[in-house]
């Protein structure tokens, strides 16, 4: 029976020297370090036997998603033409956008307008329910919804996903546990790291959950 991988990739690491919780605020982008991860994340892709045949590529519309997608459509397309395969397209899905968040543009740490100054502690009640922003319900949701339809319009094919942390991890705990809440502090989604899900396409079954974080030694070499 045809099954269907979906591989998660979280964005590189951003540039934020003001240590800014951006959300879905535009004009945030891969520092250089957040660029070098997406290239090794981009190796790991182009040249694992397992993830060589990736026949789509889609992305949240937030620039550092859109930056890292973009270096690997361009590492795929490179190995692509040196097989005499056509090259593959970015696709945008506002269903693997960040959640929302009432912190945004809140600094973390100390300050004028911090996350933890008192006056913010009224949104943040239950580390298990996100009364700060969009439920971990409707996160799931809407990934649930993307991948159903992958599976039904691709069946057989690997298709890699760009998205955030929070989307990707809500998704994969619903898999796993059944319900989508978690500790936000609990996840296991690195920078620029995969989190390959593959799902039958006829009965629906998730037969597997693997995941790699490629660009491990890039964020080691850095600090």
């Amino acid at each position: 029976m045809p099954a269907t991988t979906i591989h998660f990739v979280r964005h590189g690491k951003v540039y934020n020297p003001d240590h800014v919780l951006y959300e879905r605020l535009p004009g945030f982008h891969l520092s250089k370090r957040g660029a070098r991860m997406a290239a090794a994340t981009a190796r790991f892709l182009a040249l694992n036997p397992a993830t060589q045949g990736v026949s789509a590529i889609y992305s949240s519309p937030l620039e550092r998603a859109r930056e890292t997608a973009g270096i690997i459509l361009d590492r795929l397309n490179r190995e692509r033409a040196e097989r005499g395969g056509q090259p593959l397209k970015l696709e945008l899905d506002t269903r693997l956008i960040e959640a929302g968040n009432e912190f945004r543009g809140k600094r973390i740490g100390r300050g004028e307008g911090s996350l933890w100054r008192r006056s913010n502690w009224r949104l943040l009640t239950d580390l298990m329910e996100p009364s700060w922003g969009e439920s971990y319900r409707s996160i799931a949701e809407r990934m649930a919804a993307f991948v159903q339809e992958q599976v039904r319009d691709r069946p057989g094919e690997q298709i890699v996903v760009v998205s955030h942390e929070s989307p990707i991890w809500t998704y994969r705990h619903l898999l796993e546990t059944g319900h989508p809440e978690h500790n936000m502090l609990l996840r296991g989604t690195a920078l620029a790291s995969v989190t390959s899900i593959t799902i039958d396409c006829v009965s629906g079954d998730v037969l597997g959950i693997a995941y790699a974080d490629p660009a491990a030694e890039v964020g080691r070499a850095a600090r």
